[in-house]
């Protein structure tokens, strides 16, 4: 995924409702931004952090600005648009990037699917192999203290929860099912599930992967002209 123009800096002033940010620009005047994250954004929106954003060419938009990315003080990148998930695994799919997902023929988008009237994330299809449904997610959380551990979620996420149990249900139904973190902060080294903020979350995801569900952690390289998943880091308990 590439930026043109490129993102352009300024500074976070704040986060506030949810989906706006106010930044001062380079000329010390100030802008209201949207921001496509509803999330906790723990560690991501510190005031005096320094954002990237993209600028829209719709005219019908209130902000035709949106925050892409944070540099944090210690240097690290995070892309905090939770939309980039999903067009990055897109994208890392079909440029072969991901091994564990070639060989498919038809790649559909948000495919209602499940008991629990879900939307899957990426469907994966092929004469010669079984469906494979995948669950995108982004991790942006870092423990500061644990060098380069990741985790996910970063808030409790019942609907998280319930794409686990979606995912589970396809796996018993002789489906593929993939649970894939794209990891969007350049500090993150390896992930886990934050079992500390969310137990039910962690103990859903272990027993999934007991019964089929696939976990891949896939890493983005990010930068004001471009984003891309580029390798696989581990993921543990």
């Amino acid at each position: 995924m590439k930026f043109d123009p490129p993102l352009e800096s300024a500074i976070l002033i704040k986060r506030y409702k949810r989906f706006l940010a106010d930044i001062t620009l380079p000329d010390d005047s100030e802008r209201t931004i949207h921001c496509a994250n509803t999330g906790a954004m723990t560690g991501c929106a510190t005031a005096g952090n320094t954002v990237w954003y993209s600028t829209s060419d719709n005219p019908k938009r209130k902000y035709p600005n949106s925050w892409e990315l944070t540099q944090t003080s210690n240097g690290h990148r995070i892309c905090i648009n939770t939309a980039r998930a999903n067009q990055l695994a897109v994208e890392a799919i079909e440029a072969g990037v991901i091994e564990e997902l070639q060989g498919y023929e038809q790649l559909k988008t948000e495919v209602k699917y499940g008991s629990e009237n879900s939307r899957i994330d990426i469907l994966l299809k092929s004469q010669h192999q079984p469906t494979c449904y995948i669950e995108v997610k982004s991790v942006t959380l870092l423990d500061e203290e644990k060098q380069g551990q990741g985790y996910f979620p970063d808030a409790v996420t019942t609907r998280g929860q319930k794409h686990l149990r979606e995912l589970t249900e396809m796996a018993q139904n002789g489906s593929r099912a993939v649970l894939l973190f794209t990891v969007l902060h350049s500090g993150i080294e390896k992930v886990s599930p934050a079992h500390h903020i969310d137990a039910k979350y962690s103990q859903l995801l272990k027993s999934a992967q007991e019964q089929g569900v696939k976990v891949l952690c896939y890493k983005a390289e990010l930068s004001n002209t471009e984003m891309k998943l580029v390798e696989r880091i581990n993921f543990t308990y």
